[in-house]
Parts: structure tokens; sequence; C-alpha cells
């Protein structure tokens, strides 16, 4: 871990208030960790943007009734093996599976993933969160 370093920000009171109510919500101790999570988000964009390695997860839930859905998802899976790290299968109810998919590589590629994968017929809903592959989190 790098050495800690002090700095002062100036900050509008109103704004600083706003800041205050939000670390609070999401219960954080103190600014400083929050600022840090705003510099390493910003960072994250920052790789996403330039095409630099990422990391993340592709969640999908979908109606495993479907006819051939569930083909059509492993096929998918199939053509972006590059990109696919691991992939969990989870029955929600007697309807209803999460699939969640681990993923590496380029920002484009774990995109197209994601697309592909929501706009398969009979998948209900899809999201797709990623970070930095480490370096750009430290």
């Amino acid at each position: 871990m790098d050495e800690l370093v002090r700095f002062g920000v100036s900050i509008e009171k109103g704004l600083l208030a706003k800041f205050d109510a939000l670390i609070r919500r999401r219960n954080y101790t103190n600014r400083s960790e929050a600022f840090r999570d705003l510099i390493r988000e910003e960072l994250v964009k920052k790789a996403w943007d330039e095409g630099e390695s990422v990391v993340g997860a592709v969640t999908i839930v979908y109606d495993h009734h479907r006819r051939e859905l569930l083909n059509k998802i492993t096929d998918v899976q199939h053509d972006f093996q590059g990109t696919i790290i691991a992939a969990q299968h989870i029955h929600l109810d007697h309807n209803n599976c999460l699939e969640i998919i681990a993923v590496r590589g380029k920002p484009a590629d774990v995109q197209r993933l994601a697309d592909t994968l929501r706009a398969i017929r009979g998948v209900k809903h899809g999201t797709l969160s990623m970070t930095g592959a480490g370096k750009d989190v430290e």
C-alpha cells in the first residue's frame, strides 16, 4: 500500500453538507474513504474509455422454461470464452434462473458480451458491472 498523503480541499458549504449526507447513507466512516472511492471510480471509467483491461460481472435473469433459451445463452458464452472467467447458474424459483458471468478483458469485448446476452429473446433483464483490473483501483 502506498504512503498516505494529506491535502486540503476547498468546497462550498452546501455541497459539503450534501456530500456528508451521501457518505452517511453509504455508511462511510470518514470523508477520506469516500474521496478515495470517487477517485477510483473515475480512474476505472478512464480505463474503460481508453480500452484498458477491465473485470466485472454480467448478470441475466431468464425464464428457464423458454424453449432453446439456455442453449442460446450457452452458445453465446462459448463464443466469448476468451472474455468469460467463470459462470454461475442459480435457480431463483420454479420459472426463473439467474446467471452470473465473471468477465475480464477489453471493455468493448465485455460490453459486446453483455449486449449480446441481454438481446436474446427470453432474457428478462441483464446488467453489466465493471471495475478496473487491479492497477487502476489501488
